[in-house]
């Protein structure tokens, strides 16, 4: 099938449609029934409230999409009669802007969800600014927004009672789906054409998509008490299926090798072209699955995956016979993974059956409480944050001044009857990221003068007030399904929905699209030029904690290898642990990276040598899976101590980088510094041990490579040639 009408079929079957839908229904319900009874603004008003609490409603755990929209309806309502208050004097008004925008955007230190709750709480003190409230009106007026957020919340409370596990199904087969690509790109590493920086570069932004997505399938999964109890055989199948897909992630990954020399020893005689069919055949029957999943559909597989291996293990045997002398060996491991990878994905569809999920040995079950995130709410995180030294805190002083700047701006020129767009488009648009913000702002522009095209389009070609209707509604949902994945396009649906609502409101028309044009283009040059002057926070600043971070789940790591290869019994939630916050602290770093890079030139500092840190992070990493995959499946038995010396090396590699980070680092309290490994006669190796040796050293390289470009990271050099490639060994 197409891959972009897979894609339509996709969104259709996402949890964000589906929100989107409800978004639509609570928000659109009482204005309609309010103007069928004459009230109107009442009607707004509710619908207020209840837009107010869908911002609380994101993504997660049905008890935290509870938790959220209360919070959001108790903040909404408290703003709404503030603001009422406040607005019967200017200076009051200015100083409920400056306060409440400061305190909402820090909000951010108890994460998104919070985050988006004190986004509601501005969206009610901006809408509300100009509502024309006497003080006999503001109790009345809080009350109506209470309402709408209650209206909301027993609607969302509703749609998940009579739909328990969709929520869970959406993102478990979107995550499938995002893996998928990823397993995609692994394939091109075997293409004629090899462009190893694109295709890293690639392959770390799909790393970051997989580790978003990852999480929040922990989130629904572990945190919701009726799946982990696993009562029922779809939430068996749910935990299960995950857990096997985490397990398939650690697989992908380990397909990593010396592409370089793969594709000089075997690059003519055809068999990586085998090879890379062979994985986009996997990668398209997990897509499929995935897609099965968000469906909830029943999934049979279609690819004879197995006539496929046995083609391409012959081909590889061939090679053998016809080059004697050329060691295909590490073609057979590339071929182990392969078959592994292709077991999971047999494991995945054997759920779908509901006898085979019921039948599942319970013994793979983990402690899941400890692979979720837990979120502080303390009250002493938020008085922790009041320091220069925050981001969050910088990030919310330049929300409050930055607002305050264009209420004032608005009050001394006003322009139109709705300037208050000005305010709101700063409060949505301005980021911690110098880069997210100055995308929004080449996106909201963009879509609003497109998106106003478009509804004065309808506006002049359909008269009929029924047909208009359908389209804002059309718009409308449209707006709400895609508002959290494609920015530019949920601004796009917004603006013509904006101007068919003002039409029936009896303010429709171009003077109407000429007021938002020229609001947001105001608006967007205040938020830019604020995230550019006003209190920055550069990604420079802080991609050192970042890379402390990787540096210390990489540790953690190669303890586990390290255990393996002297015998060791290792955990397997120990290393499922260890395995886990490798790939998040390296999504987070690469993220780091991506927004270092759509910052100014000249707050790039190190930024060649962060994305070297990036790749070799990953190589290392996948290096480590790679024996790990096959170490934690064998027999345990130790290896000769000769094998244990790069790893020994490279343990101390990645500790002297550390200690180059914080010089106050200490080693973990139960954990030992390794010493070097006493030499010994070396040995007679088998192949597959001399294979096994040059990973270590391989990895002892990598690590090697890390220590010196953290060197050069650290490093107060600031010469133009501090962004040439360092052309790392191991990479």
């Amino acid at each position: 099938m197409n891959r972009k009408v897979r894609e339509l079929q996709s969104f259709f079957y996402s949890q964000n449609f589906s929100d989107g839908i409800r978004i639509t229904i609570g928000v659109l319900l009482p204005a309609l029934l309010f103007s069928y009874l004459g009230q109107l603004q009442t009607g707004i008003t509710v619908s207020l409230g209840a837009l107010g609490a869908s911002l609380g409603d994101s993504p997660g755990p049905v008890v935290h999409r509870r938790n959220g929209m209360l919070a959001s309806i108790a903040v909404c309502t408290l703003v709404g009669m503030l603001t009422g208050v406040a607005r019967l004097h200017v200076v009051t008004l200015g100083l409920e802007i400056f306060f409440l925008s400061f305190a909402l955007s820090m909000l951010l230190v108890y994460g998104a969800r919070a985050s988006f709750i004190g986004l509601a709480g501005l969206l009610v003190l901006v809408m509300t600014m100009d509502r024309p409230l006497s003080l006999a009106q503001v109790l009345p007026y809080g009350a109506l927004v209470m309402v709408g957020g209650i209206w909301y919340l027993l609607l969302g409370l509703l749609t998940y009672q009579m739909m328990p596990y969709r929520p869970a199904q959406q993102a478990l087969g979107e995550c499938i789906r995002e893996v998928a690509k990823f397993l995609r790109i692994k394939a091109t590493f075997y293409a004629t054409q090899l462009d190893l920086e694109k295709q890293y570069r690639q392959l770390v932004a799909q790393q970051i998509l997989v580790s978003e997505k990852q999480d929040a399938v922990r989130e629904v999964l572990f945190k919701s008490r009726q799946i982990v109890k696993e009562s029922t055989d779809t939430g068996r199948r749910l935990v299960l299926s995950f857990v096997d897909l985490v397990d398939l992630y650690e697989q992908i990954t380990a397909i990593h090798y010396d592409y370089s020399s793969i594709h000089e020893r075997f690059g003519q005689t055809g068999i990586l072209k085998e090879i890379e069919a062979v994985i986009e055949s996997l990668a398209h029957e997990l897509d499929n699955i995935g897609f099965a999943m968000q469906a909830n559909l029943r999934h049979t597989q279609h690819l004879n995956l197995p006539q496929q291996l046995e083609h391409l293990k012959a081909s590889i045997d061939a090679l053998a016979e016809r080059q004697p002398h050329s060691n295909t060996l590490v073609l057979k491991r590339i071929l182990v993974n392969i078959r592994t990878i292709s077991q999971r994905i047999t494991d995945i569809v054997a759920y779908f059956n509901v006898q085979e999920a019921q039948d599942a040995r319970q013994d793979r079950v983990l402690e899941f409480t400890r692979f979720v995130s837990h979120q502080n709410y303390s009250p002493r995180l938020f008085w922790s944050n009041l320091t220069f030294n925050s981001s969050a805190f910088r990030f919310s002083l330049r929300v409050a001044l930055v607002s305050v700047f264009a209420f004032v701006l608005t009050k001394l020129f006003p322009y139109g009857q709705h300037s208050y767009w000005v305010l709101l488009t700063v409060v949505f648009l301005l980021k911690p990221a110098f880069g997210l913000t100055k995308q929004r702002n080449v996106q909201r522009i963009i879509g609003t003068v497109v998106g106003g095209a478009i509804g004065l389009l309808i506006l002049f070609l359909v008269r009929n007030e029924t047909l208009q209707f359908v389209f804002l509604l059309l718009f409308m949902t449209g707006f709400y399904s895609v508002q959290r994945i494609n920015y530019m396009l949920s601004v796009i649906l917004m603006t013509p929905f904006m101007l068919i609502l003002f039409n029936f409101l009896g303010g429709g028309g171009l003077a109407i699209v000429q007021e938002r044009v020229i609001d947001t283009v105001v608006g967007c040059a205040i938020a830019f030029a604020a995230t550019y002057f006003v209190l920055p926070n550069w990604e420079s600043t802080q991609v050192k904690q970042f890379l402390q971070n990787v540096l210390n789940a990489n540790l953690r790591y190669l303890q586990v290898l390290t255990n393996c290869l002297e015998g060791r019994q290792v955990q397997e939630l120990d290393y499922k642990l260890a395995r886990k916050e490798v790939y998040v602290s390296s999504a987070n770093l690469s993220a780091a990276f991506q927004r270092m890079t759509a910052e100014p030139k000249s707050k790039q500092r190190k930024s060649r040598q962060v994305y070297e840190l990036v790749v070799l992070n990953h190589v290392l990493s996948s290096y480590i899976a790679t024996i790990l995959s096959e170490r934690m499946a064998g027999a345990g038995t130790a290896c000769s101590k000769s094998f244990l010396r790069p790893v020994r090396r490279a343990h101390l590699s990645l500790l002297e980088a550390l200690r180059k980070l914080d010089p106050q680092f200490q080693v973990p309290e139960g954990e030992t510094e390794p010493s070097e490994a006493p030499k010994e006669a070396a040995p007679t190796l088998s192949v597959e041990d001399r294979l096994l040796a040059e990973q270590l050293e391989f990895i002892r390289k990598v690590c090697t490579d890390i220590q010196r470009i953290t060197e050069v990271v650290l490093s107060t050099d600031t010469s133009p040639e501090e962004n040439k490639v360092l052309a790392p060994s191991a990479a």
